[in-house]
């Protein structure tokens, strides 16, 4: 079958892209806007990229158009295939009608962690020998692509809760149908879509109903979005992670042992930052231990657990300044961040946060009263307008001094990089390419370094 996907580098998107070209179709695509790692993945696939949504692209006559979410109506392409009757669908409808089909799929939803999580348990399912198939929302460094088939019966996806496409506004996770299902946590996001937190629950409350009686629920110990969730009706197995009663990690960032309801089960050693991680690591564990994984060979694996690109992803090293990419752009995940980093370096050094309120929600100025607290624990922070509707300024206030505000790109670079000292770690926070400011500042920081040399 020939499949054009609209809106082709979109990490999930260009995941459908992947998985359906190992099955034996032939794959093109195009989209707006192109940047790592998804564009990197698509030009080593080989697969065929065209510029924008202009309609000719009708001429290519494919036997099916898989259109993303990003794909609104009144976009040139999808309004010539409405026009023609050609056939369509969604990517996740795609997704769950010819891969998750007849699979045991291992679902992993919650405002945040879903990335890491996913290729966490993926991981950990590799190690065990089960070679599964999975579809996460960024580049885990174990597998070095976003997709594979992988092999029967499992199959690990990132389970988003933003909305399906532009003729299905449930969330994209009530088309996977899964037998085990983790929600890391919920709060508000996606503004854009969303009007509350209410509404994003009754989407949670969509995917429980779709979990069989058979299969399993996996969540934290507090959540009172969650437990929300459960009380307008649960039909399946839970288990509860940082709780007293299930899954419990006991030990420092690097190190903990994992018991399950008060039995030492295993102990993780790993790399990784932060008290996420480790509820990030009980949850996947947890998840794993459903499909026939012992505990103790699942932290072993997490042992070799190598992360996910752009989270907390160490770009480069100059004169002692440590630069870090990292995924983060909502407040809780932002503060989450900037604590684990600083747990990891035991306060040696500053942390210089750098960060692109890029995403839908931030763009709105929903949430920004909340940026303050989420940098309080940055010694400095650098913000980047990129053409916001509301002062990024007046929303640093509280942080005083602390705080610098930049309209142009270069200027934050060359502003960030005067500032930096040996033994600084500069932490960049965006969801998107932010300009290619991680290259750009190791680059400033080594003319700077020269200068004064």
């Amino acid at each position: 079958m020939n499949i054009h996907i609209l809106g082709i580098c979109g990490t999930f998107m260009g995941g459908v892209a992947a998985l359906a070209q190992a099955a034996g179709h032939s794959v093109s695509g195009c989209d707006a806007q192109v940047y790592p790692p998804m564009s990197d993945q698509l030009e080593a696939l080989g697969i065929r990229l065209v510029p924008g949504y202009e309609a000719d692209q009708l001429a290519l006559a494919p036997d099916l158009w898989v259109v993303g979410n990003a794909i609104s109506r009144g976009n040139p392409l999808l309004e010539a295939i409405l026009d023609a009757g050609q056939a369509y669908v969604s990517g996740p409808q795609w997704l769950a009608e010819h891969v998750l089909a007849g699979r045991w799929t291992l679902a992993v939803a919650g405002t945040h962690g879903k990335t890491t999580t996913s290729a966490m348990l993926a991981w950990i399912l590799e190690h065990a020998g089960l070679r599964p198939g999975f579809l996460v929302g960024g580049v885990p460094e174990d597998f070095g692509a976003s997709a594979r088939l992988g092999e029967a019966p499992f199959f690990v996806v990132e389970a988003d809760e933003y909305d399906t496409a532009f003729c299905d506004k449930r969330s994209k996770f009530v088309h996977y149908k899964p037998r085990t299902a983790v929600l890391n946590n919920l709060e508000f996001d996606h503004a854009d879509i969303f009007p509350d937190l209410a509404a994003i629950e009754t989407q949670f409350h969509h995917l429980v109903r779709t979990v069989p009686r058979g299969g399993r629920l996996l969540l934290p110990g507090a959540d009172d979005a969650l437990d929300r969730v459960l009380r307008r009706g649960c039909w399946s197995e839970v288990e509860r992670f940082d709780a007293d009663d299930g899954w419990r990690a006991a030990g420092d960032d690097q190190t903990f042992d994992v018991s399950w309801r008060g039995a030492r089960v295993g102990r993780v050693q790993w790399a990784l930052m932060g008290a996420h991680n480790r509820a990030n690591a009980l949850a996947a564990i947890a998840a794993a231990r459903h499909a026939g994984v012992p505990p103790a060979l699942a932290c072993e694996a997490l042992g070799a657990f190598k992360g996910v690109r752009r989270r907390m992803q160490l770009r480069g090293q100059v004169a002692g300044v440590s630069v870090y990419d990292d995924f983060a752009h909502h407040p809780t995940a932002i503060a989450t961040t900037v604590a684990g980093l600083r747990r990891a370096t035991r306060g040696g050094g500053r942390i210089l946060a750098v960060f692109e309120p890029r995403s839908n929600t931030m763009k709105l100025g929903i949430i920004k009263d909340r940026l303050p607290a989420a940098l309080a624990d940055a010694d400095l922070s650098f913000g980047y307008t990129g053409g916001l509707d509301w002062d990024l300024s007046a929303a640093l206030a509280p942080l005083g001094a602390r705080a610098t505000v930049c309209d142009d790109l270069e200027a934050l670079v060359a502003t960030v990089a005067s500032q930096a000292r040996d033994g600084d770690h500069v932490l960049v926070m965006s969801n998107g390419g932010f300009g290619g400011i991680h290259d750009k500042l190791l680059t400033a920081l080594r003319v700077a370094r020269a200068d004064r040399t």
